[in-house]
């Protein structure tokens, strides 16, 4: 049963009607909802409302408090939420960041409002402003959860971001003809050669660090955080639990997050060799330990294999400068970041002959694609040198000719 009242208004007869009716029950507390509508007339009145209730019952959105719900108030509602489910809080961040971008499109439009047009257009912009396509990815994933949100409660009735396409980059002959598999790891003489130079020009800790990077395939993050707990010395195995995250890049700041994935935890072994350059790494270190204890009041002992003065753990930044410092006094041209030695450390098992479920394993199953490409290179170069080094080993049985001839 519907009510009117008059309601004063700036409009030519000076008040417009106001009708008010019962609506469905509140979803979630069962109270009952009433939903009044202005009009100029009672019937228009009367028309809005039916709307309004006809709209609740189909679809459950309250058009009146959906049209004051601007999109950036749902998206922080939902990473409060997704926060408190279980995941990492680096996830959590990256979802912020995803947020921030969406929101210089859309932060004040009507969550009601977005339309499969403008999400279409954000990931198009973002692809004119050359983002990496992961992050394009990424953004297009968040929208997607916080507007799966806003439908699950009421606050719209589609996706927009259903059907929405992720802009591919064509690759030109230019592009196909430079990017070569070469890029991705050190050839062995480049590792030789940066090796040389670490142990020439390296600073305190890269001859440690960057050895264990070559003959590990960890990753930079998994480095930092490890501990000497994390050592074996009976079996000489490396166990892998941990990674370090930074994003602020403040060394008081980090935080110990699981790995990557959960095939990201693993214990492998290492070469004697490496081992032993730990030991020495470790007995110089707790000489430096005790000194320190007395000379930072606050110093932070966590047991950290590599770690300032203070006793807090390096960040990755730290190994990408050092590293960006040795390759200057190297030949080797190529874009190398730590994350190479992963790739490297592929090539040089795919050498060695192990099989491509050990070394995923031995890695901590990295991106199947990338390692699958660099097992491939590697071992179809070895097929090809094949006959050449069949013919090395067994030169005197293929002396067929000269044999005949004799």
């Amino acid at each position: 049963m519907a009510y009117f009242r008059k309601i004063p208004s700036n409009n030519k007869q000076g008040y417009k009607w106001q009708c008010v009716a019962d609506g469905p029950p509140d979803p979630v507390t069962g109270k009952r909802q009433q939903i009044s509508r202005r009009a100029d007339t009672k019937k228009e009145a009367e028309k809005k409302v039916t709307a309004a209730i006809r709209k609740l019952q189909e679809d459950g959105i309250d058009e009146k408090k959906v049209r004051k719900l601007p999109f950036e108030e749902v998206a922080w509602e939902w990473l409060g939420i997704y926060a408190k489910s279980k995941v990492k809080s680096s996830t959590v961040r990256v979802r912020e960041k995803e947020i921030k971008i969406l929101l210089r499109y859309i932060a004040k439009v009507n969550i009601e409002k977005v339309t499969p047009r403008m999400h279409q257009k954000i990931l198009n912009d973002l692809d004119e402003k050359e983002y990496a396509k992961t992050t394009i990815e990424g953004v297009h994933v968040t929208a997607n959860m916080i507007f799966k949100y806003a439908i699950k409660e009421k606050m719209r009735k589609d996706n927009p971001c259903t059907g929405s396409v992720i802009p591919v980059k064509k690759l030109t002959v230019e592009d196909i003809e430079n990017k070569t598999i070469e890029e991705e790891y050190l050839e062995r003489d480049e590792l030789f050669e940066f090796l040389e130079a670490v142990k020439r020009y390296g600073l305190e800790f890269d001859l440690e660090r960057f050895y264990l990077l070559a003959f590990s395939g960890m990753r930079s993050g998994e480095l930092c955080a490890l501990k000497w707990s994390d050592i074996n010395w009976e079996t000489n195995e490396i166990r892998i639990t941990k990674t370090l995250y930074n994003p602020d890049n403040n060394m008081k700041k980090y935080e110990l997050t699981p790995p990557k994935t959960p095939g990201s935890i693993r214990t492998f072994d290492i070469d004697d060799d490496i081992i032993d350059l730990l030991k020495v790494h470790k007995k110089r270190q707790n000489k430096i330990k005790l000194a320190n204890r007395l000379k930072y009041p606050d110093y932070h002992d966590a047991n950290f294999i590599f770690c300032r003065e203070n006793g807090y753990p390096f960040i990755q930044k730290n190994i990408i400068v050092r590293m960006e410092r040795i390759l200057k006094k190297t030949s080797i041209e190529k874009h190398a970041t730590p994350h190479i030695f992963r790739h490297t450390h592929i090539s040089m098992m795919a050498e060695a002959g192990i099989d491509l479920p050990t070394i995923m394993k031995r890695v901590g199953h990295d991106d199947m694609k990338t390692t699958m490409r660099v097992y491939t290179h590697v071992t179809d170069k070895m097929k090809k040198n094949a006959a050449e080094r069949i013919k090395n080993h067994f030169s005197n049985i293929l002396q067929i000719t000269k044999s005949q001839e004799m």
